[in-house]
């Protein structure tokens, strides 16, 4: 008896199948017709895909970003040709510099049409080719399931980012065949959702340590210093290092910076965690290990220390690529690759570096570590007449006042606008990683 093949699927249940197998739950979408064999893989899918049907196709990718973030698995957002592709410009901008893995499948006239006028018609990679990891256009039905497959592993890749593929209407109308869906490493079915989901980039994927001679390099400036900054970037929360980073910077008496989603590695009221003395330990700081989040405008480009007449620190940086390691700036050490490795190197490096250089004990614990602690309880302090404030009209510091009382531990706290949502990042302390 011959062997009962598959059933022949279009394009679009393909790239549905293909998207699961990579762990997206839910479609982000604003209806339109070059699309629909993508819905109708969704609804027919076993089970279905849920979807969410948005008022612009911008707020499809903000969204799909926000699940990336929450879950750490990867968002998916579905937009429809011409203007449906080019609303998401901005919000797929934002997902390149936040480094969050999200996937955009947009629809694209017909190619047998292609440059008489048809409906929406316009090329859409070389728009977004500058935001994003790859743009490109699949033109085959059979190929599309594969063209899902690699802009899932691209997005998810080190270092993470946007991935953005169209389909010429023909392949997700046409007849794909069986689907035969691909391998994907570390991942078997819909990943789980949720902020303890382990991550679907660093463990799943198989991203190589980083070279034990850059950690040991760095293990022996960090046995040098008297005045050492840890500080935890969004990266170490997305490639699923937060415990090995909270084990290194206990085991090593660290003290920490939580910048972005760093913010929650270690949990608010934590003796290691010196986030409001910021100002001091970067300005009185002799080393700074900055892990996990770009040296941008937020960290002073990479320029610490130097105050009190001390001089300039010494900077090492640590990334999930070697393509996001800082070049305009001098660094002193650093070292790219899995996040989690590295924190777990590191913790067994200083220990060794520090009896060949003669030291008992980390000697930023005696005296170091308290400054900072206790600059830190002062800022905390200071705030609560306004945290508590009766002005009129209300202080901005009020509202978090009066927000930290009722937020639960998983809160998320959604804000819009720059000025008033630094008041959060610096008011909302979170109990822990992924919900800030």
């Amino acid at each position: 008896m011959a062997e009962e093949k598959e059933p022949a699927q279009h394009g679009g249940a393909h790239a549905v199948a293909a998207a699961r197998m990579h762990g997206a739950s839910t479609m982000f979408t604003l209806s339109g017709g070059h699309v629909f064999p993508l819905y109708d893989g969704a609804v027919k899918a076993d089970p279905p895909m849920r979807m969410v049907d948005v008022r612009h196709e911008q707020t499809a990718v903000f969204a799909a970003e926000a699940t990336a973030r929450l879950t750490r698995n990867p968002g998916l957002a579905v937009v429809t040709a011409g203007p449906g592709v080019t609303n998401t410009v901005s919000a797929i901008t934002t997902a390149w510099f936040n480094g969050s893995p999200v996937v955009v499948l947009g629809g694209r006239a017909p190619d047998y049409r292609w440059g008489s006028g048809g409906l929406q018609e316009i090329d859409h990679p070389p728009l977004l080719a500058p935001v994003t990891k790859r743009a490109w256009t699949e033109h085959q039905a059979s190929a599309v399931g594969a063209a899902v497959d690699e802009a899932f592993r691209l997005a998810t890749a080190p270092h993470r980012g946007p991935v953005f593929l169209d389909f010429a209407m023909e392949a997700l109308f046409g007849d794909g065949g069986p689907y035969q869906p691909a391998a994907v490493a570390g991942v078997s079915g819909p990943a789980a959702s949720g902020a303890g989901a382990t991550a679907s980039g660093a463990a799943a994927a198989g991203v190589a340590g980083p070279d034990p001679a850059d950690v040991e390099a760095i293990a022996g400036l960090l046995a040098r210093a008297s005045r050492p900054v840890l500080v935890l970037g969004s990266d170490v929360w997305l490639t699923g290092a937060e415990n090995a980073a909270r084990e290194a910077a206990c085991e090593l008496h660290l003290p920490v910076i939580a910048n972005g989603q760093g913010r929650g590695i270690l949990p608010a009221g934590h003796e290691l965690l010196v986030t409001r003395a910021r100002s001091a330990a970067f300005g009185g700081a002799d080393l700074v290990l900055v892990a996990g989040t770009p040296l941008d405008f937020r960290l002073g480009y990479g320029e610490f220390g130097g105050r009190d007449g001390n001089g300039p620190a010494q900077v090492v940086h640590v990334a999930d690529s070697p393509s996001h390691l800082a070049t305009h700036c001098t660094l002193a050490g650093s070292a790219a690759g899995d996040l989690a490795a590295f924190f777990t190197m590191l913790a067994e490096a200083v220990p060794k570096a520090m009896r060949r250089a003669g030291a008992a004990a980390p000697p930023w614990t005696d005296t170091w570590l308290p400054r900072l602690a206790a600059a830190a309880r002062d800022a905390i302090a200071a705030d609560q007449a306004l945290l508590t404030s009766d002005a009129d009209p209300v202080h901005p510091m009020r509202v978090y006042g009066e927000l930290a009382r009722v937020l639960d531990d998983d809160a998320v706290v959604i804000g819009d606008g720059g000025d008033f949502v630094s008041y959060a990042g610096k008011y909302l302390e979170p109990q822990r990683p992924g919900s800030p």
